[in-house]
């Protein structure tokens, strides 16, 4: 049996407490149970974090998917505390305070199209259980209320709200919580690493990208296109490490969604504001959908927040007589959270943040794609600065690791290495094997080089290991 971990001073004061009463989310308790401790993170600079014993990691993950502009930004702080002194709160429910106002001005300018409202909430998953109860009421006040099915891909993660989470494509989340609402259906997403192993019979990426989009026609057909309300989609879906679309996937799922009067809703809690090198991924993959989903980055993390902004489409049947959207939160569109948004997006445009991706993403991925030298690196995919790295136990024929070894790889060896190794970053094997990086916007090509040169040590170690 391992022997507990020895704290002392102030970090066992915080140990203590937190085994005593913190529940950490989509963790094992087990470790703090056991006396082992928690990490703890006490301060942020820039594209570091600083563990409570001063120790500096690399922010691989800005926090997660967050902290687009980098941590210890004084100036979101100031605005923050200036917009508490003025108004703390006050609700949207029928009322609105110009933070509020101003935001979703800004929000809708950045959208393409005609996504011209902007339904705020606290976070992404409230995002998207926003867009799948407006488009089932759309639909009914359309007079077609059998529209109520969405489709959406294997592996991708939409949230946990009871909708949110049925839209889901990951079983391993969902079961413990079932029945989930009913009629979400999942089809083929656009990892080519794992294109045959999906039913790909074809050779390129080209013919790949077409028979994935057209497997959500297959999908409306099946269902019936009378009962399919939505599609919902990721522009770079994130379960499964990062699977960016082929470049003509959402031109043809667009012309699938219009030829069947199905809507399509662009879930960007993590592609938004500069992931991808746009402030709406969309953008960067030349399409407009019905709507998109949005929150993490938008205050890089110093303030939570959340929208869904609609097409004047979908909200033409509420501007008229008593028809309302009886739904909402508390906090959403709160005060606090909409001055620090409009301040962090001035930081994007003063500092130049998503043409610093589109200029450096290039490098980016060459940096990393030099770890394919490695004998476990299969895949290196990606888009903007958003990567995941695929582990595999054989890469000529892309066997992967069973749940055993896979325990062994990412929480038994590579999670807490590269933690001790100074980075910061997210071994996931809700899909196969992967590491994920992040990183702030904010950096260049030698973070690049940093962060390579340390996976390339503990990737290395691993391979030994195995």
């Amino acid at each position: 049996m391992a022997e507990t971990t020895k704290f002392t001073g102030e970090e066992a004061r915080l140990q203590e407490m937190a085994k005593d009463h913190l529940w950490m989310h989509f963790a094992r308790q087990s470790g703090m149970e056991a006396g082992h401790g928690v990490p703890i993170i006490a301060r942020g600079e820039g594209h570091h974090i600083f563990d409570i014993q001063g120790k500096k990691y690399i922010d691989g993950l800005s926090g997660l998917f967050v902290v687009n502009a980098g941590h210890g930004r004084e100036k979101l702080a100031e605005v923050a505390a200036k917009q508490a002194r003025e108004l703390a709160f006050f609700p949207i429910w029928g009322y609105a305070h110009p933070a509020a106002i101003e935001l979703a001005d800004r929000l809708a300018s950045y959208a393409p199209g005609d996504l011209n409202r902007v339904f705020f909430s606290t976070g992404g998953g409230e995002a998207v259980e926003t867009a799948f109860k407006l488009a089932k009421q759309y639909w009914k006040l359309q007079g077609k209320p059998m529209k109520t099915k969405t489709i959406s891909r294997n592996i991708a993660y939409h949230g946990t709200p009871q909708g949110a989470l049925a839209i889901t494509g990951l079983p391993v989340m969902k079961q413990m919580f079932e029945p989930l609402v009913p009629g979400t259906h999942h089809v083929p997403n656009t990892n080519f690493y794992r294109a045959q192993e999906q039913g790909f019979m074809g050779e390129t990426e080209e013919e790949f990208g077409l028979w994935a989009a057209d497997s959500i026609e297959r999908m409306i057909e099946m269902e019936g296109p009378e009962t399919v309300a939505a599609v919902f989609l990721e522009p770079v879906q994130n379960a499964g490490g990062c699977f960016p679309p082929q470049e003509n996937y959402f031109k043809r799922v667009r012309e699938i969604c219009d030829k069947h009067d199905v809507l399509l809703v662009s879930d960007e809690v993590i592609c938004a504001f500069g992931r991808i090198g746009e402030m709406f991924a969309c953008n960067a993959y030349d399409f407009v959908p019905d709507m998109i989903t949005c929150a993490k980055a938008m205050t890089s993390g110093y303030s939570p927040i959340g929208a869904t902004i609609i097409s004047d489409r979908i909200y033409e049947p509420f501007k008229h007589g008593t028809v309302s959207f009886p739904h909402g939160y508390t906090f959403a569109g709160h005060p606090v959270s909409a001055a620090v948004a409009m301040a962090n997006l001035d930081i994007f445009e003063e500092e130049k943040l998503n043409e610093n991706v589109r200029t450096n993403a290039p490098a980016f991925k060459a940096t990393l794609d030099k770890l394919k030298d490695i004998e476990i690196v299969g895949d290196v995919r990606g888009a903007g600065y958003f990567y995941g790295i695929e582990l595999v136990k054989d890469r000529t024929t892309k066997a992967t690791f069973d749940d055993v070894e896979s325990e062994r790889l990412l929480r038994g060896f590579l999670s807490k290495a590269l933690y001790n190794a100074g980075l910061y970053c997210r071994a996931d094997d809700r899909g196969d094997p992967v590491i994920q990086l992040a990183p702030p916007l904010t950096i260049g090509q030698s973070e690049f080089d940093e962060i390579e040169q340390i996976l390339r040590g503990v990737l290395t170690e691993a391979t030994k290991l195995l």
